[in-house]
């Protein structure tokens, strides 16, 4: 009995091993490929059978890119000033949804506001919202402000579809802080808002973090406002930039993957220095809603 009881044991701790395993290769392959083409030579690329391991590999690509101001094509220099375009919007988007966001969460959680339910449902519908069902007005808006292909524009669009996220988000977190802190500080002689910035927000640093986190990354990769409201090298952000290394007639494959290893670094880097934050961030604030 103990002999079957073990082996069933040591039968299920194989099972979850392999399977650990199997999610790690589904998750790690798609980049893994990214490099290796990114990588390998254009006739290894179109090769058939697909090389796995190319057999000369070279990072003449990556160089191209480094070198772009002095010996790169149109698409290299073009994809170098998106990354700078892509850091511009990405940081002034975060700090926009998260100021805005978290004062707007924190009255949804903590002050009677007549209709706070329909409110928060309405502020959820506008973050569903498709950006393709509002693309033609905001367009027509935009251009008439004179705003098209600035940085302005993707940083007041993205802003606006993000900060609903933000407010959920942070009003789940603000939920699990006890009042009586806030109350405790109050009687002290804090005001309301010197106990907001005085004791709740500096607890609320991991899902201040996380949600920032995220916002970031949302903004650093999306593409279709990007496409429509950018024209030139001086506003477009990377997925764009990326999208260029296919043209009419050809497409660069190499190219686009050396982007795309490219673009993936500050995001990877970002999550693997606040990963503690974004998991305790997310848990903490999903305990209420």
């Amino acid at each position: 009995m103990a002999v079957s009881r073990a082996r069933r044991k040591a039968l299920s701790r194989v099972f979850i091993y392999v399977a650990a395993i199997v999610v790690a290769a589904g998750i790690l392959a798609p980049p893994v490929w990214l490099f290796i083409s990114s990588i390998s030579t254009q006739s290894e690329l179109l090769s058939v059978p697909v090389h796995w391991i190319p057999h000369h590999p070279t990072f003449e690509r990556y160089a191209r890119i480094i070198r772009a101001a002095s010996e790169g094509g149109e698409a290299e220099v073009t994809f170098k000033r998106s990354m700078v375009n892509s850091i511009i919007v990405a940081l002034f988007v975060t700090a926009l949804c998260i100021s805005i966001g978290t004062l707007s969460s924190y009255a949804f959680a903590r002050l009677p506001i007549r209709g706070k339910t329909q409110l928060l449902f309405m502020i959820l519908f506008i973050y569903m919202l498709p950006p393709i069902a509002v693309v033609i007005p905001l367009y027509e808006i935009m251009g008439r402000l004179g705003l098209l292909d600035t940085h302005i524009v993707l940083v007041l669009l993205y802003s606006a579809f993000l900060t609903p996220f933000v407010i959920w988000i942070m009003r789940g977190y603000f939920l699990t802080i006890p009042k009586d802190l806030e109350e405790a500080a109050m009687i002290d002689g804090c005001t309301r808002v010197s106990a907001l910035f005085r004791v709740v927000l500096p607890l609320s640093v991991p899902g201040l973090v996380a949600t920032s986190l995220f916002c970031f990354l949302m903004s650093w990769e999306e593409f279709f406002m990007a496409l429509i409201f950018t024209s030139s090298p001086a506003a477009k952000t990377i997925p764009v930039a990326i999208a260029e290394f296919s043209g009419r007639h050809s497409i660069d494959y190499g190219m686009m993957a050396t982007g795309g290893v490219l673009a993936a670094i500050p995001p990877v880097l970002i999550a693997l220095l606040f990963q503690k934050y974004i998991v305790s961030g997310l848990t903490s604030g999903a305990v209420k809603g």
